[in-house]
C-alpha cells in the first residue's frame, strides 16, 4: 500500500499533466514498482466510483430485490474496472509497434492517477443522479459538461505524457477512448447489463 505522501505526489503530478504541464512527470514514480503501484489509483477512485455504481444499480436493477441490485452493482464494477485496465493491456501490445514503447510506463502511471482524479471529478454527476433521474435535464446537463471536461483533461494529459507532438498524442487518446468503449460495451453484453436509452453510466 502506498504512503499518503506518494499518493498525494502522484495525484498532483497527474493533475499537472492534465493541464498540459509535462513537469508533472517528475512527481510520478516511473520505476517498475511505481508502475504496479499506480494501480492503487483504482482504490483511490473506488469511493467515487461506488456512488455511480449504486445509482445505476438502483436505476436498472430490480427495485424490490436487494440481491438483484447487489449483483448488478458487482457487474457494473467489473465493467468499469475492465474498461480501466484492459485497454492498457492492449496498449502494451501495440505501443512498441506504434513507436511509443518508451513512453508506455509513463502513460500507464499518469493515466491511472488521472483516472482517479476523473472519477472524483464525475462524482457530482452521480450524486445529482441519486436525487434526480438520469433523464432529468439538470442531471443530463451536468453529466455532459463534466464528461466534456474529463475528455479535455485526459487529452491534455495524454499529449503531455506521450511527448511526441499533438498528432501522436491525439492518436493515442482516440485509440484508448475507442478501446475503452469497446471493452465497456463488450463487458456489458457479456454480463447481461442492459442500460435503457437515456440512462447514463
Amino acid at each position: 500500500m502506498l504512503s499518503g505522501d506518494e499518493t498525494h505526489a502522484s495525484l498532483v503530478g497527474a493533475w499537472q499533466l492534465m493541464f498540459g504541464k509535462s513537469d508533472g512527470l517528475r512527481l510520478l514514480n516511473l520505476s517498475a514498482d511505481g508502475f504496479w503501484n499506480s494501480f492503487f489509483a483504482i482504490v483511490v477512485a473506488a469511493p467515487a466510483l461506488i456512488v455511480g455504481w449504486v445509482e445505476l444499480a438502483n436505476e436498472i436493477g430490480d427495485p424490490n430485490a436487494f440481491a438483484g441490485r447487489l449483483g448488478m452493482l458487482v457487474r457494473l464494477a467489473t465493467v468499469d474496472i475492465g474498461s480501466w485496465v484492459l485497454p492498457l493491456v492492449a496498449l502494451a501490445l501495440v505501443a512498441p509497434r506504434a513507436g511509443i514503447g518508451g513512453r508506455f510506463v509513463h502513460y500507464v502511471v499518469a493515466s491511472n492517477w488521472a483516472s482517479a482524479i476523473i472519477a472524483w471529478l464525475m462524482l457530482p454527476s452521480a450524486l445529482i443522479r441519486l436525487v434526480l433521474s438520469s433523464t432529468n435535464e439538470v442531471s443530463s446537463g451536468v453529466s455532459f459538461v463534466l464528461f466534456l471536461l474529463s475528455m479535455v483533461l485526459t487529452w491534455r494529459m495524454t499529449n503531455a505524457t506521450i511527448g511526441k507532438g499533438a498528432a501522436v498524442g491525439t492518436a493515442v487518446f482516440v485509440g484508448m477512448f475507442v478501446a475503452s468503449l469497446l471493452v465497456l460495451f463488450g463487458l456489458q453484453a457479456l454480463l447481461g447489463i442492459n442500460i435503457p436509452d437515456g440512462t447514463t453510466s
